[in-house]
């Protein structure tokens, strides 16, 4: 049986003049890049800078829309209607899809951030408003969502190719969701046990959760996220780790050509 999977990183964070992550290092790891654009982080002239390293390095770019919340990085729940999801989808899809086609490139998805990714794995009607959006400017964008969440749901309903994605670097509750950032447990620093934890979700379909049970998973892409303590180093080894499980690592576009 052969395998696969796309390995994504959340990039393009710096805001004015203050630096997030460590983006040009990370791109030499991944095979796609979720690029901020300017609600929870990011300005134009990092949307461009970053545009311009991922098409470099042939790096498949993602739209990653937040919610409007700069102070809080668009980690803190805002109580926003469906109408206002798609209104803000749609706006970040436009801002940084400028950027991609000024500099010949091609949008390959669209990964919601934070709380808004959060709140739309368990809302269906915020994950319908958000695939609305991403299928109304472009059909043939990806959408990127939690393994087996509403919000990939949505993106199925509406005709959209859609990705279960899964993290490395997060530990997961027996409902399939991420365990808080709230809670001292919900990062994983421990390389090894990031690299055990992404095998089994590829190979066997399979996550142990906190509370000590195994639930089923599907992983099409893994995430790495930018500003995590230990990024560079888990963007690193995590993609040697898998070929060297016979996993291959590739775009998420490649998969559906």
């Amino acid at each position: 049986m052969t395998y696969a999977v796309d390995l994504n990183c959340d990039i393009g964070e710096s805001f004015g003049a203050y630096n997030m992550g460590n983006d040009e290092a990370i791109l030499d790891y991944v095979t796609s890049a979720n690029i901020a654009c300017g609600f929870h982080a990011g300005d134009p002239g990092t949307m461009r800078k970053t545009v311009e390293l991922a098409l470099e390095k042939n790096i498949g770019i993602g739209v990653h829309p937040g919610l409007q919340d700069l102070v809080g990085f668009g980690r803190r729940e805002v109580a926003i209607s469906p109408e206002e999801a798609y209104d803000l989808v749609v706006y970040q899809i436009g801002a940084l899809s400028a950027f991609v086609k000024a500099e010949g490139g091609k949008l390959q998805h669209v990964k919601p951030h934070g709380a808004l990714y959060n709140m739309a794995a368990k809302s269906a009607s915020l994950s319908g408003a958000i695939a609305k959006a991403v299928y109304k400017v472009d059909s043939n964008l990806i959408l990127f969502g939690l393994a087996g969440s509403e919000l990939v749901k949505s993106g199925e309903t509406i005709g959209l190719r859609t990705a279960h994605e899964v993290f490395a670097d997060r530990t997961y509750q027996t409902d399939g969701t991420l365990t808080s950032r709230r809670k001292d447990n919900a990062l994983i620093t421990d390389e090894q046990q990031a690299i055990n934890q992404v095998i089994r979700m590829v190979k066997e379909n399979i996550v142990s959760t906190v509370q000590g049970t195994e639930i089923p998973i599907q992983a099409h892409t893994i995430c790495i996220h930018g500003d995590g303590p230990k990024a560079l180093d888990f963007a690193k080894s995590i993609p040697q780790a898998l070929r060297d499980s016979g996993i291959e690592v590739k775009k998420i576009g490649d998969r559906f050509k």
